[in-house]
C-alpha cells in the first residue's frame, strides 16, 4: 500500500486553488512514476540498429528481439539505420521519446565514435544508459583461397615484403572490425590502405572476389563461408579463441602482440528512461539471453555470453571510451 502522507493546511491557505494543485500533484506524482514501470509495455516497440541488416549486430539484435518480444507481449521491430560509423542510427535513438518503446542495439564500436566523431549530435555518455551486452562476437581474419595465404606468418611477411600493398576492410571507419584490423596492424608493424564499407556483408564481397586482402570479420558473419571453402580463417581476433572456431589460434597466439580486440553487441535506451522500465527490461533482456533456444541458437552462430547489471554496463563503456580513444590517436584514425 502507499504511503501518504497528510499535511495540516490552515482553512485560510487550503483555500489557495494553486496550492491545491500542488498538494494533489505531489500525492500522485510517485504512484503515477510506479504506474508507468508497473504497465511497460502497452504496445510495440522498436530497436534501432545502426547497421545494415545481415551484419553481426543486425543479426544479434533480431535473434534476441524475437525471444524478448514474445516475453514482454509485443512486437520488437527491428529498425535498420546504417552509415556514419553508427552515429547515424544513434542520433535517431538518442531524440527519441524515453519512455522505454526505443531501443539501441549497437556493437562496442558505440564506444569510438566519441572520439571519431566529437561533433556528432549527440553525448554517449550523457545521452543514453546500458541496459546489458547481449553477446561477445570475436572477429576473424579471413582471407580469400585464392590470395594462397595459409596463415598469419605468411600475412606479415608478404606485406612487410611490399610495404604499404596490404588492403583492409571494414564495415566502415571506427567501427569495431576497423578497431580489430588497426590494432593487429599495429601490433605487426604493418603498413596498409583501410578500405571502408557501408557495413559487413558489402565488405565480405570484396573479400571473397579478392579484390580486398583481409577482414577482420564477426564469427557470426563468415562461419558458413569458411565451412564452405569460400573464405580462409587465418586467426580470431579477440582475447581467446572462439568456441565455433575452436582449431583457430588467436592473433595474440600467432605472435602478434596486443592485437586482441574483444566486439560486443549491448542493448541501451535514451537516458531519461524510467529507472523502473530500465530495471524491467534488463531482466526481461537476461532472462531471454539465459533461455536454452536463444543460448542454443547464438552457440551455433559463434556468439557468447556476455551480460553485466545497467551499472556494470555504464562502466565498461566509460572505460572502453577511454582504452579506444588512445587506439584512435595510436592508428591515427581520421577524425569526422
Amino acid at each position: 500500500m502507499n504511503k501518504i502522507k497528510y499535511l495540516y493546511i490552515s482553512s485560510r491557505r487550503a483555500q489557495s486553488p494553486w496550492l491545491l494543485a500542488v498538494c494533489v500533484f505531489g500525492a500522485s506524482a510517485p504512484a503515477q512514476a510506479l504506474d508507468t514501470a508497473t504497465n511497460w509495455p502497452t504496445k510495440p516497440l522498436r530497436a534501432v540498429v545502426p547497421f545494415t541488416a545481415g551484419s553481426a549486430t543486425d543479426a544479434v539484435a533480431r535473434i534476441v528481439s524475437e525471444r524478448l518480444g514474445t516475453q514482454l507481449g509485443y512486437t520488437i521491430v527491428i529498425e535498420n539505420r546504417p552509415g556514419a560509423g553508427g552515429t547515424i542510427g544513434m542520433a535517431v535513438a538518442s531524440k527519441a521519446n524515453p519512455d522505454g518503446y526505443t531501443l539501441l542495439v549497437h556493437s562496442s564500436s558505440y564506444t569510438v565514435t566519441p572520439s571519431t566523431y566529437p561533433n556528432a549530435p549527440y553525448d554517449t555518455l550523457r545521452d543514453f544508459a546500458g541496459i546489458t551486452p547481449l553477446a561477445n562476437l570475436p572477429n576473424v581474419l579471413v582471407i580469400a583461397p585464392s590470395k594462397n595465404i595459409r596463415s598469419v606468418k605468411e600475412l606479415i611477411a608478404g606485406a612487410k615484403a611490399k610495404p604499404g600493398s596490404l588492403t583492409y576492410a571494414s564495415a566502415g571507419a571506427g567501427s569495431a572490425t576497423h578497431l580489430n584490423a588497426e590494432r593487429f596492424r599495429l601490433g605487426a608493424g604493418l603498413d596498409g590502405v583501410h578500405v571502408p564499407f557501408k557495413g559487413t556483408p558489402e565488405a565480405l564481397t570484396e573479400i571473397i572476389s579478392g579484390r580486398i586482402d583481409i577482414y577482420f570479420c564477426p564469427v557470426i558473419s563468415v562461419l558458413q563461408l569458411i565451412k564452405e571453402n569460400r573464405l580462409l580463417g587465418l586467426a580470431v581476433g579477440s582475447s581467446r579463441r572462439s568456441s565455433a572456431l575452436p582449431d583457430l589460434p588467436t592473433t595474440l597466439e600467432a605472435g602478434v602482440a596486443n592485437s586482441d580486440y574483444n566486439f560486443w553487441v549491448g542493448m541501451a535506451v535514451p537516458a531519461k528512461t524510467p529507472a523502473g522500465v530500465i530495471t524491467k527490461l534488463h531482466q526481461q533482456t537476461i532472462k531471454s539471453l539465459q533461455s536454452p533456444d536463444l543460448t542454443e541458437r547464438m552457440a551455433r552462430l559463434g556468439a557468447e555470453q556476455m551480460q553485466m547489471t545497467p551499472r556494470e554496463f555504464d562502466t565498461h563503456i566509460r572505460n572502453e571510451i577511454g582504452i579506444n580513444a588512445a587506439l584512435v590517436k595510436a592508428a591515427k584514425i581520421n577524425v569526422n
